[in-house]
């Protein structure tokens, strides 16, 4: 990519203080241990457990760059715990939800807060530092489309972070599981004559199936992206991975962080996604 002279000078600068200031982040069984704890608290004490989420989200996040000062979007930032923990870290956090009843539920929104869809992000091509979503790739139509938006207003040597619901694990198909193995629809149908409703997760509408491989396909289509990581977010990091040096930094390329997730994170209420129209709550 060809840039004037000194703007390489300062993105190079600035890549340099952000290596310089990293944090390891190690994944340890006594982290798993304590998140997978916390999920049996999640309809119990909501606050607790996604605060701990957002704080290991912080963690992860720290291993690849600084977080003081630099801009940031939480794509689908629900009640804004991820986007408040962002802030608290230095980030200059902007969280955007398809759903003003999601952004409002806990009160007042953040001033910074705005309505907007992950399909089609409201923000200059190259314009942030850090990109990241959990669990939301899953519940939309288009999920690569959304990575793309990622990638795309994230500047070169940027991070890009997406954590998802792993179709293909026990919990893929959310509150329907683990039936999703024989069939998303018939999973669904299952579920409503058990429980006498449909699923708010409901396969082909509000939930896709979304893989590992298929999101590693993806990022290696795109010449924009370099791959740090692919991890389960409830396991610990393979002792192989955890004595690999990091990949040093590229100019021109994105980093880029993906991150099934072994088990699903309902968030509270749940939303009722509508991903051919993601302004239709409002």
């Amino acid at each position: 990519m060809n840039r004037p002279a000194t703007g390489a000078d300062l993105q190079w600068n600035r890549a340099d203080r952000a290596r310089s200031t990293v944090q390891a982040h190690n994944p340890t069984l006594l982290r798993c241990v304590r998140l997978l704890s916390a999920f049996r608290r999640e309809r119990t004490d909501p606050d607790y457990f996604y605060e701990l989420m957002a704080q290991d989200t912080i963690a992860q996040l720290r291993s690849y760059t600084s977080l003081e000062g630099v801009t940031a979007i939480d794509v689908e930032t629900g009640f804004g715990e991820f986007a408040r923990a962002m802030t608290a870290a230095g980030a200059r956090c902007t969280g955007i939800d398809h759903d003003l009843k999601e952004l409002t539920a806990l009160g007042p929104p953040a001033a910074n807060a705005l309505v907007a869809s992950a399909l089609d992000l409201p923000f200059r091509t190259g314009s942030v530092d850090v990109c990241f979503s959990s669990n939301v790739l899953e519940h939309v139509s288009d999920p690569w489309r959304m990575a793309d938006e990622m990638v795309r207003v994230t500047r070169p040597d940027g991070i890009v972070f997406l954590a998802f619901t792993n179709w293909l694990s026990p919990w893929g198909g959310h509150e329907t599981s683990p039936w999703h193995y024989l069939g998303g629809e018939r999973a669904a149908r299952r579920y409503a004559r058990r429980v006498g409703r449909p699923p708010k997760n409901l396969y082909g509408c509000s939930l896709h199936p979304v893989s590992v491989s298929a999101a590693l396909a993806w990022a290696r289509r795109n010449d924009e992206v370099e791959v740090l990581d692919a991890i389960p977010r409830y396991l610990p990091r393979p002792l192989d991975l955890q004595q690999r040096p990091r990949t040093t930094m590229a100019s021109g390329l994105r980093r880029h962080h993906l991150e099934p997730q072994r088990q699903p994170l309902p968030r509270r209420p749940q939303r009722q996604h509508h991903p051919e129209n993601p302004t239709a709550n409002l």
